[in-house]
């Protein structure tokens, strides 16, 4: 495990409209069904909230594969009964994104292929490798030649060059050599693969429709083709659905104490899906159970911010007996891409997702309850809004512990600096935010949400080192980037 406390990290993007952290990714596979890449659409459409920046997808027909990848979303891409003769085949995988790795371009859009000599491959990667850039200048160094700037190819140039025989020793071989977290999907001309990281960390699951077999990052996927969940992909494993319909288990990787992103509870998953046996709607209602325990209120109404708000507002609501009302209406019409040309405009934009329910607030002593606060700005704009509309005093609750560290696993949260709990007291975050008061739920508060009693800090259950600065994993290319700079700066100190 790493802790980490330096704030200088690279900043990670965040919405402008939202000031929420960006969805991760989502991957897919199918293996024995007719029309395999129209299933993979409609898988995708379920997972569509994990990524909305591009998508794509591969297949093979028995002879030959076929990719397609966009920048946009699913629907603006593959709708229509073209699908199945662009991308004909009995097999399929497929994949949604925001970078995390590697700019927004087509280059970086997922699945990547390569032909090796055992034959074609391609890939899709849920989350982030913190060893990526180390392993890609080696990869250079030794006359590799990258396509993209997504740390995912870097797993396609490892499994080219390991010396093993066997394609799924090959993939092994390359999964030894990465760190971080990651759930992957792989398909080759006789399997589809599967494999999540030692710790968990990115979700994969194993649905089955019919005689078909299916891996998808969260089980909404499986829900939206008709297929049954069968089991969790367990941290470290390695499946192989092979052409006869068969699944071989791998575990090439010493056991370690599993530690799940906890932000799939709090923020990124689908509230209908389940994620390592648990409803993660059920999770966040939980959540603002608690949070109404630690933190109560006397006010006349509670209010989400929509829509990530709901759950936890529910459970607040149940727990305290204060009437819960939809007092922020969201418009779901405004896309992701709006460009805003001023400032004044760039400032009205959470108005434009976001419109306050004037009915339900005038008069009112109002509690808000939001999922997480990252870097508070548009909290304080939906804050003032409320007020705008009448309330006469403006509570705010957390259903998350204070974020105070970035992510470097696949979630795009900011920079030290820029997350305002790690900057202001509790005190200075309300006078901030311009409320009458303001809480988070804390670590052991989510804990007891998710199943657990509290956070044992000796064996943690959970990745969740936003709030406690404890990451799972090494952070090789972070830990080496500062040594490097401050390497830098002391030569230049030398020569001045």
């Amino acid at each position: 495990m790493t802790n980490i406390t330096n704030a200088d990290w690279p900043h990670l993007m965040i919405d402008p409209l939202e000031d929420k952290p960006r969805e991760e990714c989502g991957v897919f596979g199918i293996w024995g069904m007719k029309d395999a890449a129209a299933l993979a659409v409609l898988g995708l459409h379920g997972l569509q909230h994990r990524g909305q920046e591009a998508c794509g997808i591969a297949s093979f027909d028995g002879k030959r594969f076929a990719t397609e990848r966009h920048l946009g979303l699913v629907s603006e891409h593959f709708s229509g009964e073209g699908v199945p003769l662009r991308l004909p085949g009995h097999a399929a995988i497929g994949h949604v994104r925001y970078s995390t790795q590697g700019e927004t371009a087509l280059r970086n859009v997922q699945p990547l292929y390569a032909d090796l000599k055992s034959g074609g491959i391609a890939v899709a990667h849920n989350g982030n490798l913190t060893n990526a850039r180390h392993l890609r200048e080696r990869l250079v160094g030794k006359g590799a030649i990258f396509q993209s700037t997504s740390d995912t190819e870097v797993v396609l140039h490892l499994v080219a060059r390991s010396r093993r025989t066997k394609l799924i020793d090959q993939f092994i071989d390359a999964l030894k050599q990465i760190e971080g977290a990651y759930a992957l999907v792989a398909l080759t001309n006789k399997k589809l693969i599967g494999a999540r990281d030692p710790y968990g960390i990115r979700p994969l699951i194993l649905g089955k429709l019919g005689a078909s077999y299916i891996l998808a990052s969260e089980t909404c996927a499986l829900d939206i083709i008709g297929a049954t969940f069968v089991r969790n992909i367990e941290p470290g494993e390695v499946v192989v659905i092979s052409e006869q319909g068969q699944i071989r288990s791998h575990r090439p990787f010493p056991k370690v104490q599993a530690r799940p992103c906890v932000f799939e509870f709090v923020y990124f998953s689908r509230p209908d899906s389940y994620i390592d046996g648990r409803n993660v709607y059920e999770v966040r209602k939980e959540m603002g159970r608690n949070l109404a325990r630690e933190f109560p209120v006397d006010v006349d109404v509670i209010v989400p911010v929509p829509d990530s708000g709901v759950p936890a507002a529910l459970g607040y609501s149940q727990e305290t007996g204060i009437p819960f009302e939809l007092g922020i209406i969201r418009n779901h019409y405004v896309g992701r891409t709006f460009i805003q040309p001023t400032q004044a405009v760039r400032d009205l934009g959470v108005r434009m997702k976001h419109a306050a329910n004037r009915a339900v607030l005038a008069g009112k002593r109002v509690l808000l309850v939001d999922d997480s606060i990252v870097r508070g700005t548009t909290s304080l704009k939906i804050i003032r809004m409320v007020r705008d509309a009448g309330a006469k005093e403006v509570h705010f609750r957390s259903a998350s512990p204070k974020i105070l560290h970035p992510d470097f696993y696949g979630i795009s949260i900011a920079d030290r600096s820029k997350l305002i709990a790690a900057t202001h007291s509790l005190e200075e975050m309300q006078r901030k935010l311009e409320v009458d008061s303001l809480g988070f739920l804390s670590v052991d508060g989510l804990y007891k949400a998710m199943g657990e009693t509290k956070r044992d800090p000796d064996h943690p259950k959970f990745a969740d080192h936003y709030f406690t600065g404890d990451y799972p994993t090494r952070l090789y290319d972070h830990e080496h980037a500062k040594s490097d700079k401050d390497l830098q700066l002391s030569l230049l100190s030398e020569i001045t």
